[in-house]
Order: C-alpha cells, then structure tokens, then sequence
C-alpha cells in the first residue's frame, strides 16, 4: 500500500468519528488480507485502517513480479513505520495483528499507542522461549541460508501448506497460497531467532507498560508456525501488565486462521474482546 493511501485511510478515520482499528499483516501476507475482516469491522461501526508494511506492493500480482521490494525491512523498521502512522489518529485505536503483525501489535501497545490489543498467532519476543519443532521446520525456507537475511523470500507452495495451511483440505490451502501468499523479507526471521542471544534486540515488547492497554493473544491449535507452547509463553511474559490480559485457542485451527474458511470466528473473538474496551 502506498504511503498516501495508508496517510488518506487515517484522514477518513479521523474524520469520520467511528472508533478507529488497524489491522497489521505478518509475512508472506499483504494489507488485502484482511478485507473480509476490515468489511466486519465496518458493519460493527468501526474504521478500519490497514496500512501496508514499507513498500507493500498494492497486489498478490504485484508482488510476485517484484518481490525485492520486500527485501530489507527489519522489525524495528517496520514497528516505527506502524507507531508514526498509529500517532497521526486522533483517538487511540484497537490494533489487531497477525504473526509478525501480532508481534508488532505487542509492540504498539508497549509504548502505550493502543485502546486495545489482539495479537493472533503472534510471532516470539525476547523473553520468549520455547523453540518448537514446527516452529523451527516453518522457518527453515529462510533460516536455512544465512544470505536470505538480505533477500526476500517466497515460500514454496509445499512449504506454505506446512507453515499456514495445514489444517485445512489440500484443495483450500492451494486457494490460499495462490489467492493470498507473497514473499517475505527474511531479516525478520533472523532477528526473532536470535532475539534471547542479543540484549540490543529491535524484537523486544515493552509488557509492563500501565498504559499497554487490554491484550488479547488467539492461538490456533494446529498452527506449526506459532504453536501454543509460543503463544502461551507470550501470554506469561504479558500477564503481569495491570491492563486485562487474556488467551484463547481456536480449535482445530492453522497458522491461516486469519484468511481461511474459519476467518469469521477469530475475527468475531477479536470483535468481541474490542467491544468490551473500545
């Protein structure tokens, strides 16, 4: 998305008096991702925000003929970028955040930015530190070569299909990788491995913040990426905020949960627990 885009999303909200709501995609995913989220929202009474990540092509088509632009972009890049646009609304808004997003939601609201937080599948900070199996298999298209620090990365539909769709039918996941999969910068993945070995980490959330606001993390049951050992370990790391902090798992649900046939109840879960606060 372009940066007059993201600039004309936060001028309507500013001016049409709705409570406002960022959406934040993780990788290998683009800001189109959440449309049928941004239409509930919407019908909820909400304005929706969704903002790309720095040079976020406009489409999937886009996006796979050019995928250097994805190159380079780092989490605290990306974390600044989402807070300068987050600090032009009038109103504090709900930030809701998928994978890397959720890790950049956590983020938004340790420097006390959101109303109110849902991280879904939320990739790890520093303090977190289980390093499950699948986690590990789900990162390997990029860790498994040191020069993808500096390259974007596609992932295969073999590897898309362990990674985000892995509890749905074959047929669905290939819909998915073709309707929605994109490349991925690769220095993300690098920074979140070793965000416990560098005390100077950009992967780091500020969780004691009294202005962080109320939390809620969504773990899918299946997902291999952000698996709930990972998820959980987030939650312990958080729950000590004096805002309302809460986890919930979707049964039977992938690291697609956001985008797949199942969409309607995570996004339905985010909308109540923003209701209660927002």
């Amino acid at each position: 998305m372009s940066p007059t885009s993201d600039l004309a999303q936060i001028e309507a909200a500013n001016a049409g008096g709705r409570p406002p709501v960022v959406f934040i995609h993780g990788l290998w995913l683009l800001p189109s991702s959440w449309q049928r989220w941004v239409d509930a929202f919407t019908e909820a009474g909400y304005a929706p925000i969704v903002p790309g990540w720095p040079d976020d092509p406009d489409t999937v088509e886009q996006a796979n003929a050019h995928p250097e632009v994805f190159a380079g972009k780092s989490v605290g890049q990306v974390a600044d970028h989402f807070c300068d646009l987050i600090g032009k609304l009038e109103r504090r808004p709900a930030v809701i955040g998928h994978s890397f997003g959720g890790l950049i939601t956590q983020i938004t609201a340790g420097r006390g930015l959101s109303a109110a937080s849902v991280a879904v599948d939320p990739a790890p900070f520093r303090g977190v530190l289980p390093l499950p199996i699948s986690s590990l298999r789900s990162a390997s298209a990029v860790l498994g070569n040191p020069a993808n620090y500096h390259r974007a990365v596609p992932l295969t539909y073999e590897q898309f299909r362990y990674a985000f769709a892995n509890a749905v039918t074959d047929d669905e996941a290939r819909e998915l990788y073709t309707t929605f999969a994109v490349p991925a910068p690769g220095e993300p993945l690098f920074q979140a491995a070793a965000a416990n070995l560098n005390p100077w980490t950009e992967v780091k959330v500020d969780t004691d913040n009294p202005d962080r606001g109320p939390l809620l993390i969504i773990s899918g049951e299946k997902d291999h990426t952000v698996p709930w050992a990972i998820a959980n370990a987030s939650y312990k790391q958080q729950k000590d905020n004096p805002g309302v902090t809460e986890i919930v798992e979707i049964p039977g649900r992938g690291h697609s949960l956001t985008i797949d046939g199942g969409w309607r109840e995570v996004c339905d879960t985010a909308l109540t627990f923003v209701q209660r606060f927002h």
